[in-house]
Parts: structure tokens; C-alpha cells; sequence
């Protein structure tokens, strides 16, 4: 019974390397170290599995080969107008590479899911810069942690243990060396670990951030309280944050999809800016799926941009908000759709997903979901991770190599292969 050990996690932004995995049989039978979401995804991994490639005919989803499913999806993107290549933050990095070139090819938009996420953080940080470390350095450095309109003990499970607020680190001693600050609407887990709570109005995350800032330089606000938040709280936050020798604030969508959006972050980022003249400070978004990162930065590395790259006029356009996938579909732009690692049809508005709906639309997945149910063309691929090798870059920035540990389903290829295929029977056709 083999055992894989350092096995990186393919869930979240997290990418956990520790996890060990006992296989059995070609079928992994036990997780060690990863939290529930870890565990639950590599042993049910098999479950709820697209098998076969089909192809819709009569209205209905017909089993079919994989090469008919190529040629198929081949023709539909070469013969739309203005097609949209979408999702690619749950695949790994040689497929976002082969889902852009195609998407260059074909005259595609390309998207992915920073769209609808960490979209404005981006924005922001490419106007204001950023101040950041990887999350080693946290670990072994930071005395205050902030998490700012994100809250990881729902949904980046070891997030605290391992990175921010419990784990021994070179010049910290664990929990009790660090000072840990909640911000967000609600009094959430997180919340209640924290050693101060500070319930903020929702949509007024820009004034919190501003009133800080002009705490932090010594204006005395004649005001009783800021964005529902006293002013004796907002000058505490403030001289904790001043007075640490190493802080990081960890923001999360309830930052940058709230009013405000990119101007929440860019708030933020101006605050840390001005804390570093006082102390080192940092700031790191919380990014979901697992490649996320990865998707900006192969997207950046090939066409200057990261998300929401336009190829209809031969070369890269960048338009955020202009060239979003929501934005897209609900202006019922777009004529044709490849998405790949990802289920819009799920979390879309419904006016994005009744054009998706409406349009010729092909899915590459590993599993069933919505957007394959009512797709044109899907292709069933190996889940990057666990069955298939590559390359993921993690919350902070660093590259991290997943591992195959058990084969994919027999006749199922890995996205970028499948990519490739698409590729090469798209330059045939044209």
C-alpha cells in the first residue's frame, strides 16, 4: 500500500504540502493532516466523476469519442464571433498557458475567477503597489495579525494554524506572542477567536480604513464614531497597530465585493503604506480556489495582464469590467463559451447565466456540475492534484508542484492535453 507524503492540498489558496495520503488499490483510502474540505476532496475525488465525453444531439447529451468531442468544440469556437474562454483557477498552470493560447488563437476573451472575486484587489494594487512577504514570514514574524471582511475558519480551515495566528515561529511563540484583530460585519468564528472584535457597518469599510489613517497621523477626529465603529476603538486598532514590530492584514471579498470595491483595497493598501512608517507592515488577499494566483500570473506572463484579456483584434486588450465574464454574458455579448474548471451556471447573476445557457457552450471538468448539465460539448479531464501533475502558485505568490497520486479514469487526459488537442484541431479547421 503506497504512501505519498508532502502532498500539496488542492482546495484553496492555502496549499497545504504536508498532507500524507495511504492508497489502496488505485483508490485513496486514508488523509492525514488535512482539514475536513483536504480530506473529503482527495477520498471522494472518484465520486460524482464526468466519465465520458458527450455531445448534444436532439437536445439531449449523447455519450461520444473524445476526438468527436474535440472536433466539435473545435468548430463551435471557430466559428463564433467573439467566443469567451472562461474559469481556469482549479486546473493547474501548463493548461491556463494552453487555455490562452487557444484563446489567442480563436480570438477569445479570457477570464478567470479573480473576475468575481479578488478582481478589484488587483485593480487596486496595480494604481497603489503593495507591501507583502510570503506566509513563511508571517509565521515566523508577525506579532498583530488583521483579518479584515474574510473569515478563515469557514473556508481556509488551516489558514490559522498553520500561517497567521497558532504556529510556533523563529521569533514568535505561538498564539501567545500575537495580538489578532477581526474586522467584518458580523461576529463570526474568527471573530471569536480574536483578541479584538471590531464591527464594522457594512459598505463602510473605506471610511474605517480612512479614520485610521488619519488617526495614524496625528488628527484628532471630532466625530463620536466612524462606519459604526467609537473612536476610542479606532484609536486603540490604531496604536496596536502602530506599536507592533511586525503586523499583516489579510483581507477577503467582504473587502473588495462590497461598495467601494477596488477602493476599499486601495484604502488598505495606503494604510499599511503609512504604517511602515512606524513598524513593518504587510498585506495579503485571501484567494480561494486553489490556482487562482496562478491563473493572474500565467495570464500576466503571456499577454502583460492578468484576468479579462481580450484577443478579438489579434492582440491582447485588458478591460476589467469591459471584458469580465459576468459582465460579458450579461450584456449578451458573447456568442460561444469553453469554461474550464469552474461552474458559473452556479454562482453567476441569472441574466450571465441564461446567456450561457443560450449560447453554444462546452465544459471541461472532472465532475458534474450545473454549467456541465447544460452545456453543448464536455470533456471529462483528470483532477489536477490527484491525478495528474503540475504546478500552482499559492496565496502569496510561490510556486508549489502538486503530485499525481492515483491514475485518472481510463481514457480521461489532463486539461492541458486535452487543451492541446483543441489546439491543433482548431488550426486544422481554420
Amino acid at each position: 500500500m503506497p504512501v505519498y507524503e508532502d502532498v500539496v492540498c488542492p482546495f484553496c489558496g492555502c496549499l497545504c504540502d504536508d498532507i500524507v495520503v495511504r492508497v489502496e488499490d488505485g483508490r485513496i483510502v486514508e488523509v492525514k493532516n488535512g482539514c475536513g474540505i483536504s480530506s473529503s476532496k482527495f477520498r471522494n475525488h472518484h465520486r460524482n466523476r464526468i466519465l465520458k465525453p458527450m455531445v448534444r444531439k436532439g437536445g439531449k447529451l449523447v455519450e461520444a469519442t473524445l476526438e468527436e468531442a474535440v472536433d466539435e468544440l473545435a468548430r463551435m469556437l471557430v466559428e463564433a464571433d467573439w467566443p469567451l474562454i472562461y474559469g481556469l483557477s482549479s486546473t493547474e498552470c501548463d493548461a491556463i498557458s494552453k487555455a490562452i493560447e487557444l484563446g489567442e488563437l480563436v480570438g477569445a476573451v479570457v477570464d478567470n475567477t479573480a473576475s468575481v472575486c479578488h478582481g478589484p484587489t488587483i485593480l487596486a494594487l496595480q494604481a497603489v503597489g503593495e507591501s507583502k512577504a510570503t506566509l513563511g514570514e508571517m509565521k515566523n514574524r508577525a506579532d498583530l495579525v488583521v483579518f479584515w471582511g474574510c473569515n478563515p475558519t469557514a473556508s481556509f480551515l488551516r489558514h490559522m494554524a498553520r500561517y497567521s495566528v497558532l504556529p510556533k515561529g523563529m521569533f514568535i511563540q505561538g498564539r501567545k506572542d500575537r495580538f489578532v484583530i477581526v474586522v467584518d460585519v458580523r461576529r463570526t468564528g474568527t471573530a471569536r477567536l480574536a483578541d479584538m472584535f471590531v464591527k464594522v457597518k457594512p459598505g463602510r469599510d473605506f471610511e474605517l480604513v480612512q479614520a485610521l489613517r488619519a488617526v495614524l497621523r496625528g488628527y484628532d477626529l471630532s466625530v463620536e464614531e466612524v462606519a459604526g465603529v467609537p473612536m476610542d476603538t479606532v484609536r486603540e486598532m490604531a496604536e496596536k497597530m502602530k506599536a507592533c514590530k511586525f503586523g499583516v492584514v489579510f483581507f477577503g471579498v467582504g473587502v473588495t465585493m462590497s461598495p467601494g470595491r477596488h477602493m476599499n483595497v486601495e484604502a488598505l493598501a495606503r494604510l499599511v503604506r503609512d504604517l511602515n512608517s512606524h513598524t513593518k507592515f504587510v498585506m495579503m488577499p485571501m484567494r480561494g480556489h486553489f490556482n487562482v494566483a496562478g491563473a493572474n500570473t500565467v495570464s500576466t506572463w503571456q499577454t502583460g495582464y492578468p484576468y479579462a484579456v481580450d484577443f478579438s483584434r489579434g492582440y491582447p486588450r485588458y478591460g476589467p469590467g469591459e471584458f469580465w465574464a459576468v459582465d460579458l454574458l450579461a450584456r449578451r455579448e458573447v456568442d460561444a463559451a469553453l469554461i474550464v474548471a469552474s461552474d458559473p451556471a452556479a454562482h453567476f447573476p441569472v441574466e450571465a447565466a441564461r446567456h450561457l445557457a443560450r449560447i453554444p457552450l462546452a465544459v471541461m471538468d472532472c465532475k458534474v456540475n450545473m454549467t456541465a448539465m447544460m452545456a453543448d460539448v464536455v470533456i471529462p479531464v483528470a483532477a489536477s492534484g490527484i491525478e495528474c501533475e503540475g504546478t500552482a502558485y499559492r496565496m502569496d505568490g510561490v510556486p508549489i508542484r502538486l503530485k499525481k497520486i492515483v491514475d485518472p479514469p481510463e481514457g480521461v487526459l489532463p486539461d492541458r492535453e486535452v487543451l492541446e488537442m483543441v489546439i491543433r484541431r482548431v488550426r486544422e479547421v481554420m
